[in-house]
């Protein structure tokens, strides 16, 4: 299991992310006011979760981050989609 499955921040993005129809994103400010974190913590977070090479290592390539006009915008990849089906009820994650 990935080391970013057992992070509750990550497994809420994508359940967020999940929720929005196919080729749709969520931009940043609204992601983090339904998850109260900042833009910064997100984009941190969202980074990992994206296909970017940090420290040699390429991420899962769960999440793309888009810049549209003044605002970012974060979609959920194919492979990010996979992930989401095999998670556990999100009842079963609440802690």
């Amino acid at each position: 299991m990935s080391a970013l499955l057992e992070d509750s921040l990550s497994i809420a993005i994508l359940r967020m992310l999940a929720q929005e129809p196919a080729g749709s994103g969520v931009s940043l400010p609204r992601l983090g006011k339904r998850l109260g974190q900042g833009a910064s913590v997100l984009m941190r977070r969202l980074t990992l979760m994206g296909d970017a090479a940090i420290g040699g290592v390429r991420g899962p390539g769960w999440v793309r981050v888009e810049q549209h006009d003044d605002r970012w915008v974060a979609h959920l990849e194919a492979p990010g989609r996979a992930q989401v089906q095999t998670l556990p009820p999100a009842d079963e994650t609440a802690g």
